[in-house]
């Protein structure tokens, strides 16, 4: 009998309206949602629901507002039947919230810190980031490699095979844009983005969310986490305490993560929260699994009902 794996997706899923539907129809997420803005101290619930898309867009609120979406629909949901959680990016605070190792609460006060620093670090420290279709990862490195001369890149995701994001100055980026180019990558974007994230440019926000992470209130993990750092799994809370705060500099690996989660049993994957890019990512990686994806409270009542006619 293959296992159950829960997922939850990062910054760019996000968008105006997420989650309105579920405040409208289920008491527990209106409750979540009253209870985020007293934490914050503004209405994050309005961003959400009525945008505008540029204040949704700034990192400082994407990131509370994409972990509030997924922690609405976990609540609503509560499976009894998850063997291991991964979330990408900002994504894994809610899948550690899923696995008992941080209160919502904390969870929310945390990534909205994560997002004031990376947005503060990308105004202090200018940079850019890339999509690279059609290159591998061996590839990519060395691609990189050359262009720091220029100026810093590295890869910041590896998001799925031949799907890289890289991150890093403009001029390094660009030059390995360019680099990639002629290695004969399908298709290089530049990202419309804030700052740099995943790279070394995020250092000051690093530093400033591992003060933070040393004071706050961790549990061991009821279940795996499969951490973006290593795509291991982790469970102690010192091991999950370091992975957070190197996150914010390392790369994010989440082709080995789902493929590591499908060897160790996962048959089948669940996207909690806004949008399908993790689901679209699963199917390159893992294509013999089954996909799910929950985020509207039409999906929560269809599941419901249907655990309803099994009891």
């Amino acid at each position: 009998m293959g296992k159950a794996a829960y997922i939850f997706p990062g910054q760019g899923s996000q968008y105006v309206g997420m989650g309105k539907d579920l405040f409208d129809e289920y008491p527990a997420a209106r409750d979540l949602f009253s209870r985020a803005d007293d934490v914050l101290g503004f209405s994050l619930s309005k961003i959400c629901f009525e945008g505008p898309d540029e204040e949704l867009k700034q990192t400082r609120n994407t990131q509370p507002a994409i972990f509030l979406h997924s922690m609405a629909v976990w609540t609503l949901l509560r499976p009894k039947d998850a063997a291991m959680v991964a979330g990408h990016s900002l994504g894994e605070y809610s899948a550690l919230v899923a696995a008992g190792v941080l209160k919502v609460e904390d969870g929310l006060k945390l990534v909205r810190l994560r997002g004031e620093l990376m947005q503060k670090a990308g105004e202090e420290n200018p940079g850019t980031m890339a999509a690279v279709i059609g290159l591998d990862a061996k590839t990519v490195g060395e691609v990189c490699c050359t262009a720091w001369k220029e100026g810093i890149v590295q890869a910041a995701n590896f998001n799925s095979p031949g799907q890289i994001v890289i991150s890093g100055s403009v001029n390094g980026v660009r030059k390995a844009m360019e680099l990639a180019k002629e290695r004969g990558a399908k298709l290089v974007k530049e990202l419309v983005v804030s700052g740099a994230f995943h790279s070394p440019l995020m250092q000051t926000a690093k530093d400033g969310l591992k003060a933070a992470l040393d004071s706050v209130e961790l549990q061991d993990a009821r279940i795996p986490v499969y951490a973006n750092v290593t795509a291991k799994p982790v469970q102690k809370t010192e091991e999950i305490r370091t992975m957070l705060s190197e996150q914010v500099t390392s790369p994010v690996r989440w082709d080995e993560t789902i493929a590591n989660m499908s060897a160790n049993g996962a048959s089948a994957f669940t996207e909690i929260g806004p949008g399908k890019v993790l689901q679209g990512l699963v199917k390159r990686i893992a294509p013999g699994v089954a996909i799910f994806g929950v985020e509207t409270a039409v999906n929560i009542s269809s599941i419901m009902r249907m655990e309803h006619s099994i009891e």
